[in-house]
């Protein structure tokens, strides 16, 4: 049986981790699939989000027992089988290409995310969390230093501070903490957690123009290593291309009209 599947729900393109047996833990060839799924949602244009979840009572416990025992016998961290290796626009570490994907990335929480299931959570744009959702680096307990970006990602969202100290002491993080520090964006009931990522997904997709959500990610990614001048540079450009797409015409005539907007799917194009 798969270890991952893959649905649609109303506009959201739904990837749920099963190995419930092993808390969803990951393999390379997981990985893989993971990263061909995500290429197939952002190509389709009848999607607005990509959504991440788990089977049973856990997000993800990171990377499989054995792939890790394989993984330092090999000593390297690039030891990773071909077919999960990264495409090669991609740059290194694990769920590193999320933020380069011109769609909404949500991992709806619902258990733990430890390792590279932290990882997961941490390289998606919003985290919905149910009463269950808990954090764990766990890397530091693993003789490891901060994999895959965290050490970039993690202060930006909870501050230098609570980074540091989530990485280093490894300790698990609930719910309404993770909520209060940062690390969840929203927290739902449990037996609604996917449906209030595609609620937010469908308001999207009635509400908002798919290029403007794909240029607005790239924006502020991007920005967070620009300084400000660099940025409202590189904004007002944007802004110029932006005001001769059709979308802004469209966008003028809704209001004025009263109607909802109906703005051009988006496929990765300019």
């Amino acid at each position: 049986m798969s270890e991952i599947h893959f649905e649609t729900r109303g506009r959201v393109a739904l990837i749920t981790l099963a190995r419930p047996q092993a808390l969803n833990a990951l393999t390379y060839a997981m990985l893989a699939e993971i990263r061909q799924l995500v290429r197939r949602a952002e190509g389709d244009p009848e999607v607005t989000a990509i959504c991440f979840t788990g089977e049973g009572r856990g997000f993800c416990s990171g990377l499989d027992a054995e792939v890790l025992r394989q993984t330092t016998q090999a000593g390297r961290s690039g030891a990773v089988a071909p077919a999960a290796a990264p495409a090669s626009r991609d740059p290194p570490g694990m769920f590193s290409y999320l933020p380069l994907v011109g769609k909404p990335v949500i991992s709806a929480v619902n258990g733990v995310a430890a390792g590279g299931g932290f990882v997961l959570a941490m390289m998606s744009d919003l985290r919905f969390g149910s009463e269950n959702a808990s954090f764990t680096t766990i890397f530091s307990k693993r003789g490891l230093i901060a994999e895959h970006g965290t050490s970039w990602a993690l202060p930006r969202i909870v501050g230098p501070s609570r980074a540091l100290d989530l990485l280093w002491s490894s300790r698990r993080v609930n719910a309404e903490e993770a909520l209060r520090i940062g690390l969840l964006d929203r927290l739902v009931p449990a037996d609604g957690l996917v449906d209030a990522v595609v609620e937010y997904a469908d308001k999207l997709a009635s509400e908002i123009s798919p290029r403007a959500i794909a240029v607005i990610k790239s924006q502020v990614y991007r920005h967070l290593s620009q300084g400000a001048l660099p940025a409202l540079e590189d904004s007002q450009r944007l802004m110029d291309e932006a005001i001769a797409h059709p979308d802004a015409r469209e966008g003028a005539l809704s209001l004025i009209e009263r109607r909802a907007p109906q703005f051009q799917p988006w496929t990765g194009g300019a």
